[in-house]
């Protein structure tokens, strides 16, 4: 697989069939300006761990352009269906095989609500496993102890873990978040986007290294293979 960073949480995993597209704010992210063109992502799939603004900003501009197929919880595809977008509904501790791998849907600590103030659900995160890997995408959320439960469904060969603090955990609590997911490999996301999620990177790569394991930090449009 190949992650590239969009920026923020967004994410474009690319298999040898597939392309999915995962929490899409990009066109409301200055910092992604210059750097992403929206137009140029064509997904199959959108994968959303909630509905949250900063996380599905850019969904119906790009489900409408490319009739991807939706995936989150009940409430956040029931939402899109309703606007005649393609939707699977998944929930909690439910895991599917699809065309594009193996994808389960995780707990998250976090809340879930879109922008007009509709509910939206519960947040999660997912596991994804495609062509012999398996990465944790967590979503926003607080260190929690079912992360323990993850290593019995796999090795993790990276997880992707929120490291801003203030709205999800810091670098101290994702340090022992990849300790609880048993990964040595984690990508920070959410973090230095706006100013409550400012945080200081040579010193998070520093408390990692410091604990047995790497954070990778990718610039904007620059992809991790996995």
């Amino acid at each position: 697989m190949k992650i590239t960073f969009l920026g923020h949480a967004a994410l474009y995993i690319q298999t040898s069939t597939h392309r999915i597209l995962v929490d899409p704010f990009i066109s409301g992210n200055e910092m992604a300006a210059g750097k992403i063109d929206v137009q140029a992502l064509d997904p199959d799939v959108i994968l959303l761990t909630h509905a949250h603004q900063d996380h599905v900003l850019d969904v119906e501009a790009i489900a409408s352009r490319t009739e991807a197929l939706i995936i989150s919880n009940y409430e956040i595809v029931t939402y899109y269906q309703n606007k005649g977008f393609q939707g699977h509904p998944m929930n909690h501790g439910g895991a599917r095989d699809f065309d594009f791998g193996w994808l389960k849907y995780v707990n998250a600590v976090h809340t879930s609500s879109f922008a007009d103030g509709t509910y939206g659900g519960q947040p999660g995160g997912f596991l994804l496993k495609c062509e012999g890997k398996m990465i944790y995408i967590a979503g926003d959320t607080a260190l929690h102890s079912d992360m323990k439960l993850i290593p019995l469904y796999g090795n993790t060969d990276l997880a992707i873990l929120p490291i801003g603090d203030n709205f999800t955990m810091g670098v101290t609590d994702a340090l022992l978040a990849a300790g609880f997911v048993d990964c040595n490999r984690v990508m920070g996301v959410h973090y230095n986007t706006f100013g409550y999620i400012e945080i200081d990177t040579d010193a998070a790569i520093k408390t990692f290294k410091d604990g047995g394991k790497t954070l990778l930090l990718p610039e904007i449009g620059e992809a991790l293979s996995v």
